[in-house]
């Protein structure tokens, strides 16, 4: 498989009153032109190991690794502003909640416009209409009228689209989803999805798809990450999700209602601490 991202013996360390604390302990993985899911409860470092390989993670937090490489350059090695071409042209992230991600006293198109022409020698005129053709590639109607509108006029499929296409329309060879359906009804999720799998597979992309939903990335990703307390516990391929042996991801599986087997009680996710004291398992391929 042709790696687009390799990371080895990822940490992120946060000093608090109590001593270090470790949100990513030794995580190494790989990511090619693939649909990687990585699952685990609130809390287990899903989301601090996407902000990490953007170096989103700021002092007085603590990024170290032996290397996080893209296309074979370290990005640790890199200065913030030699970053700054790196988040958004290389590497984009949809975060959770795009009520908080989008600018309120701007409007829509002006911060579409603004993502596109950070990385590209384009005139006004012209990132417009790129942008009004990336809002109609999320399927958004009248993208003219939404150009104009603010986030606070759109319900929160329309933000997530939104974002979507905002983080897509420099082309980035990566894309990190940070939960982008968690908010959304059942029918708008599936709308999502299939924009973002279309996308990804028009443009070769590579994505990691963080949830807490393990029925959702079975059924959407190709590979999936289980982690736990900053580790990743089990790696598997998404269709034999449910086959999995791990204790931790058999009590995920078992904490879910199923219709085909209904039970009068779920069961309770019962913890060991051992797990906490395994080392990460290998994520490459």
């Amino acid at each position: 498989m042709d790696k687009l991202l390799d990371i080895e013996n990822l940490w992120v360390r946060f000093p608090t009153r109590q001593g270090v604390f470790d949100a990513v302990r030794g995580v190494s993985f790989s990511l090619g032109r693939e649909r990687l899911g990585i699952v685990g409860e609130s809390g287990s470092g899903k989301s601090m190991t996407g902000r990490a390989i953007l170096r989103l993670i700021r002092p007085p937090g603590i990024v170290e690794a032996d290397h996080i490489n893209l296309g074979g350059v370290d990005l640790l090695k890199k200065t913030d502003k030699q970053m700054r071409a790196v988040r958004g042209q290389r590497i984009s992230m949809v975060m959770q909640d795009p009520k908080f991600s989008l600018n309120p006293v701007t409007t829509i198109g002006d911060q579409i416009m603004e993502a596109y022409r950070l990385h590209n020698k384009v005139s006004k005129s012209g990132a417009y209409a790129k942008a009004v053709e990336m809002l109609n590639a999320v399927s958004i109607r009248d993208a003219d009228r939404v150009m104009r509108a603010y986030p606070h006029e759109m319900s929160g499929g329309m933000g997530q689209r939104i974002m979507i296409a905002m983080m897509l329309i420099p082309n980035p060879e990566i894309l990190i989803a940070d939960e982008p359906t968690s908010a959304l009804d059942v029918s708008v999720q599936r709308q999502v999805l299939d924009i973002m799998d279309a996308l990804v597979k028009e443009r070769g992309m590579g994505l990691i798809f963080i949830s807490h939903d393990l029925n959702l990335v079975a059924d959407f990703c190709d590979r999936v990450l289980i982690m736990y307390a900053g580790r990743i516990v089990e790696v598997c391929a998404a269709d034999k999700l449910h086959e999995a042996q791990h204790p931790y991801t058999r009590g995920l599986l078992n904490s879910l209602p199923r219709l085909d087997a209904p039970r009068a009680r779920l069961e309770v996710l019962r913890r060991d601490p051992a797990w906490s004291e395994t080392p990460s398992v290998s994520g490459r391929v």
